[in-house]
């Protein structure tokens, strides 16, 4: 497997980028998106179902991630690990309102539930 250097392909970021959504949001979309690949990974490496990984095997395998790796420190890594285990909320529930098991999630699918909940938000508010 060849390492990436950049979290997202500029197809990933295309699709957010033209997604109607706050800088925030699309900020959470993306790390679901490095999340959704991630967790594919993990999952095929440890011959398991996403839903069945454990935090610490997600922990471990971002600590290992090349991406991660030059110049960034040990707390980044733990923040980011949080982030990718928070990520999976919103990829169960995305998997979960599209009938679909998590391995088989499109970025189209996780991005159009981003905007989605963006809109349920801005009509309580």
């Amino acid at each position: 497997m060849q390492p990436q250097t950049e979290f997202l392909t500029p197809e990933e970021c295309a699709e957010v980028d033209k997604a109607l959504l706050t800088s925030h949001d699309k900020f959470t979309a993306r790390v679901a998106i490095y999340a959704l690949r991630s967790l594919k990974q993990i999952a095929a490496q440890s011959n398991c179902a996403i839903a069945d990984l454990t935090p610490e095997q997600i922990e471990d395998w971002i600590y290992q991630d090349p991406s991660l790796q030059e110049g960034i420190d040990r707390q980044f890594k733990q923040f980011f690990s949080r982030l990718v285990i928070s990520s999976r909320k919103p990829l169960e529930q995305t998997a979960t309102e599209t009938k679909t098991r998590i391995e088989d999630l499109t970025i189209p699918q996780v991005v159009t539930w981003f905007e989605h909940q963006a809109k349920l938000k801005l009509e309580r508010n």
